[in-house]
């Protein structure tokens, strides 16, 4: 039962991302709103949804501490870089992303555009800040078809900054803590000479349990980081009706917020630890657990034990992306962004990845921004630091004629 908080984190993502603001007086009807995609949109989140399991799992093995990842936010900003590949980079990054090969690029916008829409909309009692940015050098020539895209199919804020000066880097970080309600302040330290622009996504959750946990009903109880520590955490309770699975490997609760759109599915593993479980845990496995979820059309009562918890998180997902088949893109001799500029050694420096969550009695808020530096290759050349065994020549120029030839392996001796 090795680490709930992780897998909490995660499913509140994959699951639980959406809401608007809405000051409406009306009852808010409790029942899930009907979500109306376009054709293709169920297939894009189908592969979201894969895109984002394998992410995961492969980040958790990885960590050794809490953590919690925004699929959707990772695969939004990707969506956006999508539309400034060309050639195998583009055909590496839609397989990443799992989209269908028999949509084309405007099909794909059309999905994500539609289905984040009805997301804003679906729950007035869930709120969701939702927003995209590009922010690029001034003077950096950027093609105006991948700016106008940018603007009409993500909405996105797109503004030239002098990256030379501090102002650069405070108006970044400024967009990423207002979009976030200050939950994530900080997403970049600087900007080096080498980067051009910035593609971000950032994502803004909290909503309400549909029944709240009673505060007076938390107390310390027992919570086993391994098979033999065991330390005590506030741990919230109730007695409520809701869709549980229960094998031999897992046992999942879905607790929803607000009328029932947006839940949070919690899943711990049984007779194995959750390494061992991450292991096996695929896209199959998430299906597996959704659809029995789904199965049942009312929850029975059962009692919920659940820690309460609250951290940040920052991952650098290059290394999985690369393993997940996005090489091209990180590669300046291989990467074809040339739908964004008519710059030859133009490639992705990296793709980060800052979240926040705090689960408590009330319910749940949560923030994630994705930053997606592209710049190109170093400006001049790396400084020259002799601080390890080295060799040394001395020659005539003129003829090149070799005078002296030696190693140094200790410069005391």
């Amino acid at each position: 039962m090795k680490n709930l908080l992780l897998f909490t984190a995660l499913f509140l993502v994959v699951s639980g991302f959406a809401g608007c603001n809405n000051d409406s007086a009306s009852p808010t009807p409790m029942t899930p709103a009907t979500i109306k995609l376009t054709p293709g949109s169920d297939k894009v989140i189908s592969g979201s949804n894969q895109f984002g399991i394998n992410l995961f799992a492969r980040v958790a093995l990885e960590e050794s501490k809490n953590l919690t990842l925004s699929p959707l936010s990772a695969s939004a900003a990707l969506t956006m870089l999508l539309n400034g590949t060309a050639g195998e980079t583009f055909d590496q990054l839609r397989t990443v992303l799992d989209f269908p090969t028999g949509m084309n690029l405007a099909e794909i916008n059309l999905a994500y555009k539609n289905l984040v829409g009805q997301l804003l909309e679906a729950d007035p009692v869930v709120e969701l800040a939702l927003a995209n940015a590009m922010f690029y050098r001034q003077g950096f020539q950027v093609k105006v078809p991948f700016v106008n895209t940018m603007k009409s199919d993500f909405n996105a804020t797109v503004e030239g900054l002098n990256f030379s000066h501090q102002s650069a880097v405070d108006a970044i970080n400024q967009w990423a803590s207002d979009n976030t309600k200050g939950k994530i302040p900080v997403v970049i330290e600087s900007i080096s000479d080498e980067m051009r622009l910035f593609l971000m996504n950032a994502l803004y959750f909290k909503g309400q349990w549909t029944d709240a946990f009673n505060q007076a009903e938390t107390r310390n109880l027992p919570f086993f980081t391994d098979a033999t520590t065991r330390i005590d955490v506030p741990t919230m309770s109730r007695k409520l009706n809701a869709r549980s699975v229960f094998t031999e490997r897992y046992h999942a609760v879905e607790l929803p917020y607000g009328r029932g759109n947006f839940a949070m599915v919690v899943v711990v593993p049984q007779n194995i630890d959750l390494k061992s479980f991450l292991r096996g845990f695929t896209t199959a496995t998430w299906s597996e657990i959704t659809g029995a979820l789904d199965s049942q059309t009312v929850g029975g009562s059962i009692d919920v034990f659940l820690p309460r918890f609250q951290f940040s998180f920052q991952k650098n997902l290059n290394q999985p992306l690369r393993a997940m088949g996005m090489v091209n893109a990180f590669d300046p001799n291989l990467a074809n962004l040339s739908p964004i500029a008519d710059v030859r050694d133009l490639f992705v420096h990296f793709v980060n990845q800052n979240t926040y969550i705090q689960v408590n009695e009330e319910g749940t808020t949560a923030a994630a921004v994705t930053t997606i530096g592209i710049g190109i290759t170093s400006v001049g050349p790396p400084p020259f630091v002799a601080d390890r065994p080295f060799l040394f020549f001395i020659r005539e120029r003129t003829t090149n004629t070799l005078l002296f030839a030696g190693q140094v392996l200790n410069p005391l001796m």
